[in-house]
This record gives C-alpha cells, sequence and structure tokens, in this order.
C-alpha cells in the first residue's frame, strides 16, 4: 500500500474509510464488523469508542490484528446472578 493520507469514519455509508496517496481506498463496513465479532453490548461499545475516537486504531485492530481476543481481553461482562 501507498502512504495513508486521511482515515475516518463515514456516517452515511457507517464505513471507516482509509484514503491512499495513490488514489486507492479502503472501506471498511462496521456494521458487518460487529455482527461478527462483537458477542454483547461491552463488546459493540468498544468498538463504537474506537470508530468514533481512534478510527486509523480501529482500522489496524480490524486489518492487520485479532478483533475477538482484544474484544476478550479488555472488555468483561459479569452476569447479575450471583
Amino acid at each position: 500500500m501507498d502512504r495513508l493520507i486521511s482515515c475516518e469514519f463515514n456516517m452515511d455509508t457507517a464505513c471507516v474509510e482509509l484514503k491512499f496517496a495513490n488514489g486507492s481506498i479502503i472501506a471498511i463496513d462496521t456494521i458487518a464488523v460487529e455482527n461478527k465479532v462483537a458477542d454483547n453490548m461491552y463488546q459493540r461499545s468498544e468498538l463504537d469508542y474506537l470508530i468514533y475516537n481512534d478510527p486509523v486504531g480501529y482500522a489496524d485492530l480490524i486489518l492487520n490484528g485479532d478483533p475477538e481476543t482484544y474484544l476478550k481481553t479488555v472488555t468483561e461482562c459479569n452476569s447479575l446472578d450471583t
């Protein structure tokens, strides 16, 4: 890939869009990603936080990382039954 010149969340398409200096674009469908990797509202919330506050980090996680392991590490869902 060529040099990244912008990365932002496009609210109209619900995609994180990466634009490169050579004119290529990668669009990550955030809804499809959430449906595939998020098991609960805490994991969806973590992905939403990244989408709005760190779209570059979100894109890196989805394209180069392991989102399932990341979400299990940073979120904790405790049952109300004790």
